[in-house]
């Protein structure tokens, strides 16, 4: 954050607002970590702040401290209303598009608050008084923790909002394995295990924390993985059937996708999740090297993210979503811009 924008940053806060917190739809690690950080850290300044998620979010991410104080809208739609009809500052965390936080859209639309964006992905809207973006960044973690240390110092990192960051960072890094994981990102993870984050606790509590329904969901969507040797690309696709089979629970799904980049010579790989309740196609991509799946996701997908991982969705059926996969995936990669230059960092 420059010094410009912590100075009007810090003119909203003065003016002791009501505060709400909103991360995307269907959070992630980075969204609920760097939520709760931002959270703790405004908390202990003394601000009335409340955040909001517009629907559920993992069991895996549950015991990250104060997840027990969010309001999930789905849950209690009346009193999040209310929140953010008071709201006077609204900040929007781990998005930078309002359709990303579906069905709190129409809400955010109308209120009269002041939004202030906090986001690593590109192509920012311009809906915010005041945007913090940065698509080089490792996570939105990393930005929250920039964003406090110009508000105030290092010294304003506790144990909590070390938690939450640190949380965040590793989950959205791949374990500090994509290529957006710098030399500042592991220095700034240093600080939060020097303010008291417990890296084992905290993996342990993200990654071995499997249901037995979701280990073995798990093991049928991989029994059923398909590898396209001449695209170097594998696929994996999950049914409503096959969900309401293994007893699927929020974030059962999480991290599946990644699997199919273990095949040594995979750059990119796919998954596609039938969602009976919204009626789409819920799709990620993750890629090694350089092949940018946000193109692959926004110019086919009506999606998006990082060169390395996006989403996106469809409104055909499953079936119907894999036959187009399979006839724009060619001509994807024969795109003069299917591999980006690597950012400096």
């Amino acid at each position: 954050m420059n010094i410009q924008d912590s100075k009007s940053l810090q003119a909203l806060l003065d003016t002791k607002p009501v505060i709400t917190i909103i991360p995307h739809t269907s959070p992630d690690g980075d969204a609920i970590g760097s939520s709760l950080g931002l959270y703790h850290f405004l908390r202990n300044q003394g601000h009335d702040v409340q955040v909001i998620t517009p629907t559920d979010f993992p069991d895996f991410l549950k015991w990250v401290p104060a997840a027990q104080d969010i309001l999930i809208y789905p849950n209690e739609e009346r009193k999040v209303e209310q929140r953010i009809a008071n709201s006077t500052l609204i900040f929007t965390l781990d998005f930078n598009n309002l359709l990303r936080a579906k069905p709190l859209t129409p809400l955010l639309e109308q209120s009269g608050a002041d939004f202030v964006m906090i986001d690593h992905h590109q192509q920012p809207d311009t809906y915010a008084k005041i945007t913090y973006s940065d698509d080089k960044a490792s996570s939105t973690c990393e930005l929250i923790y920039k964003t406090i240390v110009s508000l105030s110092s290092v010294e304003a990192i506790n144990y909590e909002i070390a938690t939450c960051l640190y949380t965040g960072i590793m989950t959205d890094t791949g374990g500090f394995r994509y290529s957006l994981t710098s030399a500042e990102t592991h220095r700034i993870v240093a600080t939060l295990l020097e303010k008291g984050a417990d890296c084992t606790k905290i993996s342990s509590q993200v990654l071995d924390s499997y249901s037995i329904d979701r280990l073995l969901l798990l093991g049928h969507v991989l029994n059923d993985l398909t590898y396209l040797e001449q695209y170097r690309t594998a696929y994996m696709y999950i049914s409503s059937k096959t969900l309401k089979q293994f007893n699927f629970r929020k974030g059962d799904t999480e991290g599946f996708v990644n699997y199919g980049l273990r095949i040594k010579e995979a750059e990119l790989a796919a998954i596609f999740i039938e969602n009976e309740e919204d009626k789409l196609i819920k799709i990620s991509f993750r890629s090694k090297t350089n092949l940018d799946v946000n193109l692959l996701a926004r110019t086919y997908f009506n999606g998006g993210g990082h060169i390395n991982a996006a989403g996106g969705s469809s409104h055909i059926s499953l079936e119907d979503t894999l036959k187009y996969f399979l006839e724009v995936l060619p001509k994807f990669l024969s795109l003069p811009n299917a591999y980006q230059s690597m950012p400096t960092i």
